[in-house]
Order: structure tokens, then C-alpha cells, then sequence
């Protein structure tokens, strides 16, 4: 590819002159054997599959957040949301020690000369920027979401999404321009040279970095393990906001299960979400044929369910509870419409881009989906969205409406057209 390349751009560029090939940019500036081709193509599996991963599981999240008409999303499994989006925020952690052990090993030939000796390989530098960039940019914009904090101006969600396919665009080019390199890195040593595709001179240059490898096989078995030893560090000091059993060692977890309002973590309060005062004039509202305004009292006389479902949120903490209040499809067929009516449900939150949330025709019929009144056996405290939250399975925390006043046929938020 490389070569074909090189004949469709033109014949190789000029050398540049011996006198500016001194300091970092001399040949062999930087022998250490941990800067191998060899080293470099197996952390870029790891890394290769982690993005893979976080992109899969990213753009999951995506669609069930904003669904186009050929996608549906199931309410059972109810906890599966909880491990897609788990699984993403935890490989992308993951990730960033993978990507720092990556850069380390290939940072030498940063300062190689010239720095494209050919189009082809300019196009592949450029090619590394790009990937480099939008997975820096990708990784530490993520875990600064994941802390609730924003110190930018342009929407997150958006420029995280579209990001994404930058990033996974880059490493697709990435692995295609490199592919003769990756083959010979993943190739046992002491395979012959002409079945690995290198030329004398490789060959010569690949034996005395394996020599200069097994003369220093200590300083690479400390590499190994110190990258095993961020790898496991991180994933255990974070991973318990999805795996509760492993919560009192997930120290550096934002949100951990058993912490917060009800034993329950929050994300949005009351106090932010400007609700805090609801008076005994509260109704919730179900449009239909047959128009329902409903006091509290009224929602107690419905018959009342209880299930115990998680909370799962888009910054990857997850946490189970259980809930008790009205079946969403009872109130749907007392106002007159089929229990898989796909409904609005509107916050008493005056603003905010998730103040209405859309519920599918599957989620809407599930006999899980709840209008809930009460979590572990006492009325929903204000941040957890008294007097009246949705709660329903396999639907992202974001989805899952608090404060709930109206229900009304058809799309108009998070899940949905946006208003």
C-alpha cells in the first residue's frame, strides 16, 4: 500500500542535508529497546481494542438517546444500558494509561529525519496527528465529564459523539498505513526475514533490537508490568461505580452506590433543577381521550408496583433500587390510549436540555416501566424527584424523568425529535 501510494504521489522527497541531522534528530538519538516496532504494535492491540470497545458502546448510547426511525432499543434485559455505558466509561480509563504506554514507545520517531521522506509517509504523519489529537482530546474531555466538570464552551455530548468517529476514522487510517509495520511487530522473533517483508537493512536493524532486548529483559519486564499495574490501578480504583461489590475500593469513583439522598447517588438536585418548592396543588397530567389530572392521592389509588431497577448514568456510574408507584401503562389505558403508546413525559424543571424525555412503545407497555412514588419503602426525596419520577428498565439516567407533571401521546425530548 505504501509503495502504491508512492507511485500515485509522486517519487520519493530529497534528503535533507547531513548537517541538520544532529542532537534528537541523529539516527539512533534513542536506542533504548522499549522503543521497538515490536513493543509499539502489541500496546496498539490493546489500545486498538479499547477504542473499539468505547466506540461501540458510545455510539450505543447515542441511539438510545436519540434514536433514528430503524433503531429500537429492548426494556429487558433491564440492567443492559447499565453495562454497555459501564463498559464504555470504564475502557476508556483504561484506555488513557494504554494511550500514554503507546506514545512512550514510538515517541522517538517524532524526531525522525526527515520527518516524511516520502508522500506516503507524510501522509501517514499527518494521518498520527489526527489520531493523536482526537484521542487525547477524546479521553481527557471524557474524564472530566465523568467529574462534572466543564471548563470549555461547546456542548459536551455533541463534540464527544462526533469526536468519536474522528478518532476511530484516524485509527482505521492509521492501522491501514501502518499494516506492514504492525505485522512485523506482532511476528514472533526469529521469524525469517523475507516472510516478515523486511529488507536487508530492516532485518539487520530489527536483529539488534532484539539483541538489545534480551540484554535488557529486566528493564522490559518492569515496563510490562508497571503498564499492567496503571491498567489494573485505574480499573480498580473507578470500576465499583458500576460494580457495587467493588465500590469500597473504587476510591476514585464519582459516584458510588450507597452514597447520596436514600442511598442512591444524585446528579441533578433539586436545588439545580429550580424545583423545591411543590405545593399540594400538584397535578400530574396524561393526555388522552379521556384527559386525567391527578393529585397524589389520586396516584396512591392506583394499584401500586414495585420493582427493583438501576439507575444508570451516561458518566458511567450505575446503582439498583427499589421503587414503588404506578405502572406507566395503567395510567396510559385509565387516560384512554393503548398501554404502548409512545409517550412525552415533561419535568416541572422549567429548563434544561432534559427536562423531557420520550418513552418508546416497548419501554411504555413494560409492566416495569413505573410512575414511582416511593424509593426503599418511603416517599422519592426532592433530588430523586418527588413528588413523581419515571423510572423504567434499560433506559439511561438522563431518560429517566424526575418531577414528572405530564404525559402526553407522542415525541418531543431526550429520545425523541428535541423541542
Amino acid at each position: 500500500m505504501t509503495s502504491a501510494l508512492d507511485r500515485l504521489l509522486g517519487a520519493r522527497l530529497p534528503r535533507p542535508p547531513d548537517g541538520l541531522r544532529r542532537g534528537p534528530f541523529r539516527r539512533g538519538a534513542f536506542p533504548s529497546p522499549l522503543h521497538s516496532e515490536r513493543r509499539a504494535a502489541r500496546v496498539g492491540v490493546w489500545l486498538g481494542l479499547a477504542f473499539t470497545v468505547c466506540f461501540l458502546t458510545g455510539l450505543t448510547s447515542h441511539l438510545v438517546q436519540h434514536p433514528p426511525g430503524w433503531f429500537g432499543w429492548p426494556a429487558s434485559p433491564a440492567g443492559l444500558y447499565r453495562v454497555t455505558q459501564g463498559t464504555h466509561v470504564a475502557t476508556g480509563l483504561v484506555a488513557i494509561p494504554l494511550l500514554l504506554v503507546k506514545l512512550w514507545t514510538v515517541y522517538p520517531k517524532l524526531f525522525e529525519w526527515p520527518p516524511a521522506g516520502s508522500p506516503s509517509r507524510l501522509v501517514g504523519r499527518l494521518s498520527i496527528l489526527v489520531l493523536v489529537g482526537a484521542s487525547t482530546m477524546q479521553l481527557l474531555t471524557g474524564l472530566v465529564n465523568t467529574a462534572e466538570w466543564y471548563p470549555w464552551r461547546f456542548f459536551f455530548t455533541t463534540t464527544h459523539y462526533w469526536t468519536g468517529w474522528l478518532a476511530i476514522g484516524a485509527v482505521a487510517v492509521h492501522v491501514a498505513a501502518k499494516a506492514p509495520e504492525i505485522r512485523r511487530g506482532l511476528a514472533r522473533r526469529g521469524t525469517p526475514a523475507a516472510a516478515a517483508g523486511l529488507t536487508r537493512e530492516q532485518a539487520a536493524e530489527r536483529a539488534a533490537v532484539d539483541d538489545a532486548a534480551e540484554s535488557n529483559a529486566v528493564p522490559r519486564r518492569a515496563f510490562l508490568l508497571a503498564t499492567a499495574l496503571a491498567v489494573g490501578a485505574v480499573t480498580l480504583t473507578t470500576v465499583g461505580q458500576t460494580v457495587s461489590p467493588l465500590a469500597r475500593v473504587s476510591v476514585l469513583g464519582p459516584r458510588i452506590p450507597g452514597v447520596g439522598p436514600q442511598d442512591l447517588p444524585v446528579r441533578q438536585t433539586a436545588r439545580r433543577a429550580r424545583v423545591t418548592d411543590v405545593g399540594d396543588d400538584y397535578r400530574l397530567v396524561v393526555e388522552g381521550p379521556q384527559r386525567l389530572s391527578l393529585t397524589l392521592a389520586d396516584l396512591e389509588a392506583f394499584p401500586q408496583r414495585t420493582e427493583r431497577l438501576p439507575i444508570a448514568c451516561v458518566e458511567g456510574w450505575s446503582a439498583s433500587a427499589v421503587w414503588a408507584g404506578v405502572r406507566l401503562g395503567d395510567l396510559l389505558e385509565a387516560a384512554g390510549l393503548p398501554r404502548d403508546t409512545e409517550v412525552t413525559v415533561e419535568s416541572l424543571q422549567t429548563g434544561g436540555l432534559y427536562r423531557v424525555s420520550t418513552v418508546s412503545p416497548a419501554h411504555a407497555r413494560s409492566p416495569r416501566t413505573l410512575l414511582a412514588l416511593r424509593l426503599g419503602g418511603e416517599p422519592l426525596a426532592p433530588d430523586h424527584g418527588y413528588p413523581v419520577r419515571l423510572i423504567g428498565p434499560d433506559r439511561p439516567g438522563v431518560m429517566q424523568t424526575k418531577w414528572v407533571t405530564r404525559v402526553a401521546p407522542g415525541r418531543g425530548g431526550i429520545g425523541g425529535t428535541p423541542r
